[in-house]
Parts: structure tokens; C-alpha cells; sequence
């Protein structure tokens, strides 16, 4: 079982996170927001927040069981599943092994695999942890944030920021681990349930291709982007709130299973919201 908040009334919502962060770093501020309309499940994945580590390695399949038992026993019987990240993995895996309880995926700056670029930047980050970097911060800050959004902020403000990647989850090594290992390919065209890819475009750590692969995976996956960096929800909650609002209300309509509709384009001509 994981470590979870729950809020709200509704029809079911589970929100994930990413690497060394907690659902509700993640998600908080649109959490409340959201709670408003739907139970809003933030569950924390092994190794953050109050949630243990397993005996040996994390294993994707494992976690995606672990959401599942933590939404039941949250008593949510069907819900939207929406990840970020790492968590976006987790959602895909998730929804592909039930598709008897997830009713729609929403995946924000999420990857399929680590493609070249994002493999060496999880192994740099694991690298600067093991040897205790004190420079870590410096190193994460324009991973996860834009360049836009750094330059709004004092140096030391946006370090403090990034640093909460770094040093919230205990489990943050063995999160970059169970990440280097992803590979939810062979999963993607099994998912049956609407699905939303979210790229964003001024991510440096989950390059849009990412977002562009997954969407293409999935059946009738729709494809967006938004114009900021990785940590897309602290940047620009208002707009991911939008968008992820209006793929809720889809989802959950009765009809939708089977009436959804592609839009997906390369990362240069993906369609954009906030422009």
C-alpha cells in the first residue's frame, strides 16, 4: 500500500508524480482545485513522501498493483489516472494491466522510454546524488524548470525551488533506477481507454519527442503541448488545470470510450494551448 492524501467528492481522479517528488509537490496546485468536482486520490510512489521501499529493486508492474490496491482501498471503484514523468510511465502501465477501473490516462512530460538524452541526464543526476554534489541544485534548476520561468526569479529563489526535486524523496536514487529501466512500448497499444499526451515544449530534461512517442503508441491518443519546462504544473497550473479539467469531463462521459479522436504531430507541430 502507498502513502496517500484523498479530497474531495466525485468521480475518481489519481494523480502521480515524478522522480524525488511527492503527488502533492506535484499536483498541489491544482489539487484543491480539482477536489472541487472529483476525489481526487494523491498517492505518493515507493520511496517518497511516507511511502517505503520494497525489499530489492522497484519494478513498474509492481508500482502500477501498488496504485491500483491504494485506489480501492481509497474506495475509488473506476478513475482517471494522470501522471507526470515518471508517474506518466506508471499511469501508462496502470491503465493497460486494468482497463476495467481506469476510465481515461492523461500523461504530462511523460516518456515511453528514456530515449538518449533523458538516459544520460538520470544518469548524471544519479552520479551528482551517490557522490553527495553539492552543486545539485544548481545542476537540476534548468531541468526542471524554463528558461522563462527561471529568469522571473533570483538565482538563489530558483534553486531553493529545484531542490525540493533533489532532496524530498528518500527513495530518489531507487526512483532514477526503476526510470532507467522504463520501457512501456510494448504497452502502449493495449490501452483502450481515452488518452491525453501532454509535451511540453520548454522541457529540458523530457524532451517533447517523448510526449510525441507515447501518443503515437496509444490508439486514438490526442497530443498536446504547453509552453512550459518539466515542472509544467508549477509553471503553468491554470492552463494544465484547464486542460486536464476538459479531458476529465470527456472521459468520464459514458459515450466517450468510443467516439475519441487523434491529433498527433511531430514536437514542431504539435497543436498548442496557451499561444
Amino acid at each position: 500500500m502507498l502513502a496517500y492524501d484523498v479530497r474531495g467528492r466525485g468521480p475518481g481522479l489519481v494523480l502521480l508524480h515524478g522522480i524525488g517528488s511527492t503527488a502533492t509537490e506535484t499536483w498541489g496546485p491544482l489539487a484543491d482545485r480539482l477536489a472541487s468536482e472529483y476525489t481526487v486520490l494523491l498517492p505518493d510512489l515507493p520511496g517518497s513522501g511516507l511511502s517505503p521501499l520494497p525489499d530489492g529493486r522497484l519494478v513498474l508492474s509492481d508500482v502500477a498493483d501498488r496504485v491500483m490496491a491504494t485506489a480501492q482501498e481509497a474506495g475509488l471503484e473506476d478513475f482517471v489516472v494522470a501522471g507526470c514523468s515518471l508517474g506518466a510511465a506508471v499511469a501508462v502501465r496502470t491503465a493497460a494491466r486494468r482497463p476495467d477501473r481506469v476510465r481515461g490516462l492523461f500523461a504530462l512530460c511523460g516518456f515511453a522510454r528514456p530515449r538518449a538524452t533523458l538516459w544520460l541526464q538520470l544518469e548524471m543526476w544519479a552520479a551528482r546524488i551517490a557522490r553527495r554534489d553539492p552543486a545539485l541544485d544548481t545542476y537540476l534548476t534548468p531541468l526542471a524548470f524554463s528558461r522563462t520561468y527561471v529568469t522571473a526569479f533570483a538565482a538563489r529563489e530558483a534553486q531553493r525551488r529545484a531542490t525540493r526535486f533533489a532532496a524530498s524523496a528518500h527513495g530518489v536514487r531507487e526512483q532514477i533506477a526503476l526510470a532507467l529501466g522504463v520501457d512501456v512500448r510494448g504497452d502502449l497499444g493495449t490501452v483502450t481507454v481515452p488518452a491525453l499526451v501532454v509535451a511540453a515544449m520548454a522541457d529540458r530534461l523530457v524532451d517533447p519527442e517523448h510526449s510525441v512517442e507515447l501518443a503515437e503508441g496509444i490508439p486514438d491518443a490526442r497530443l498536446t503541448a504547453v509552453g512550459a519546462g518539466h515542472a509544467a504544473t508549477v509553471e503553468e497550473p491554470d492552463l494544465i488545470l484547464g486542460i486536464l479539467t476538459e479531458f476529465l469531463r470527456e472521459a468520464h462521459r459514458p459515450t466517450h470510450r468510443t467516439t475519441r479522436a487523434a491529433t498527433v504531430g511531430s514536437p514542431r507541430r504539435l497543436p498548442r494551448h496557451g499561444s
